[in-house]
């Protein structure tokens, strides 16, 4: 039977199907921020494209200009993109964990992020391994939000390995984005992607919100409070805070696949008739071992047959751009090379390099200088602090977080989290794991809601309010003291 249909009817059938799809671009729908309809690729007949302004330029743009050999910016207005309660700036570890807690805790909240995505070095820079979270002897200390993002893990498919007691778990990257996402979009934080934070808004010394680089140019967020959560403390810099700058390790991490498929050849085993001498002190002693080629091949991850791999790198100042290109292009070379020469060996030959991290490794640049800090002898003493708002992990004794080490020595409407927070540069390596910043990031998320709630400055707020919030949040805060 031969089917036949005219032209009227196939234009018909194509744009019901487009319809359906929901291909169909609507400039208005997309101007008042409707969201797109979810469609498969290739379905709907093919890609579209239309003209939004047909003769324009960047409104506000005030270009740089050469004087005298100099480059100097003109003073211009900004436009401002958003107005909030809370501003959140980066949107790693730290950053979700204040966002989502500030939205808990009542405020509304922004939430920008230069990449497109949520984790910072945990996702995209695939530091799949959640250490710092215990202390000696298997106890979890690291508790509230970022808790709750493990035990929800647990529940997507190839979400989290190794997730035990005493244990330190293995996470997927993408389980740990979409995640994120999810928790993000329950509470209702207004996010904005791919802005990069390069000012801040200051009158006097309070701080009053950020400037961002994007697409569309420099635009202003307007805020209470902002929380500064970019790592590099790339905020509190801007506004004048004074800080310390320190050097560390830069690597990156990549993934390597088809560990299933190896079949390195079993070692040899010695003959059993051996003449007396060959067991002699005299006998020849024995050629040294290559180098294991698995040991080469870091961790297991979720993803079955894929490992993530780490590196150390070099010392360096990971505020320097030269150095960073440098680090970016070296990485990657390397990355590239020894994969070749492990592969090389006999049953190694079909692995692969699944990735690079697309986010370079960078551990330690710039660190708040506060009111208190993280310090050693507060963990050697078990000292009880009582600004407690959390404690952190991965050493033999858990260790007290001062409020104070979230606030600037002088400016005001504004806090840090995550690694960039008051510690002394012996527990910096504890400091920037990534469960140490959710419980950071927590505290800032909630400390700033009440400060907004209250119309108090951050330093001001109750201790015990922002303690008694954390616990229902369910944070450690240590153990209850004896009555």
């Amino acid at each position: 039977m031969t089917w036949q249909i005219n032209r009227r009817d196939w234009l018909r059938i194509m744009g019901a199907s487009a319809a359906a799809a929901g291909v169909g671009f609507n400039p208005a729908l997309a101007a008042a921020g409707q969201p797109a309809p979810l469609a498969s690729p290739g379905e709907g007949g093919g890609f579209q494209s239309h003209t939004v302004a047909a003769r324009t330029t960047m409104a506000n743009r005030g270009p740089c200009a050469l004087v005298n050999g100099k480059v100097i910016q003109p003073q211009r207005e900004l436009p401002v993109l958003h107005t909030t309660d809370v501003l959140v700036v980066g949107g790693g570890p730290a950053g979700v964990a204040a966002a989502v807690a500030a939205r808990r805790t009542g405020a509304k909240v922004a939430l920008v992020e230069r990449y497109g995505h949520f984790g910072g070095l945990w996702t995209g820079g695939l530091v799949l391994l959640i250490t710092g979270h215990i202390v000696k002897g298997g106890k979890q200390v690291c508790q509230g939000i970022g808790e709750e993002m493990m035990r929800r893990l647990e529940k997507l498919d190839g979400g989290i390995i190794n997730r035990r007691p005493g244990v330190d778990p293995t996470v997927d990257a993408e389980a740990a984005k979409y995640l994120m996402v999810e928790m993000v979009e329950e509470a209702e934080v207004k996010v904005f992607l791919h802005c990069w934070g390069v000012d801040a808004i200051v009158n006097g010394n309070d701080v009053l919100g950020a400037v961002f680089e994007s697409k569309a140019g420099k635009q202003a967020v307007l805020a209470k409070v902002v929380i500064d959560a970019t790592g590099d403390g790339d905020i509190f810099a801007a506004a004048g805070a004074e800080f310390e700058h320190r050097t560390h390790n830069i690597g990156l991490v990549s993934r390597v696949g088809n560990l299933d498929r190896i079949s390195p050849p079993k070692p040899a085993e010695a003959p059993s008739n051996l003449p007396p001498a060959a067991n002699s002190a005299q006998a020849k002693p024995p050629a040294p071992k290559a180098p294991d080629p698995l040991r080469r091949l870091g961790k297991a991850t979720p993803a079955p047959g894929v490992n993530w791999v780490n590196m150390r790198g070099p010392e360096v100042d990971g505020l320097d751009v030269e150095t960073l290109t440098r680090m970016e292009m070296n990485h990657r070379k390397f990355i590239w090379q020894n994969l070749q020469k492990i592969k090389a060996n006999e049953g190694f030959e079909k692995i692969y390099l699944v990735e690079t991290a697309p986010q370079l490794g960078v551990r330690i640049t710039r660190v708040l200088l506060t009111p208190k800090a993280v310090n050693y002898a507060d963990m050697q003493a078990e000292a009880r602090l009582p600004d407690v708002i959390g404690y952190g992990g991965g050493t033999s004794k858990a260790w007290p977080i001062p409020y104070g080490a979230l606030l600037p020595e002088k400016l005001d409407q504004l806090l840090a989290a995550g690694r960039c927070i008051g510690a002394e540069i012996r527990m910096a390596d504890v400091v920037r794991l990534i469960p140490n910043c959710f419980v950071t990031g927590h505290a800032a998320g909630a400390a700033a809601a009440l400060a907004v709630q209250d119309g108090c400055r951050p330093r001001d707020i109750e201790i015990a309010k922002l303690q008694k919030v954390l616990r229902e949040q369910d944070a450690y805060l240590g153990e209850p003291a004896a009555s």
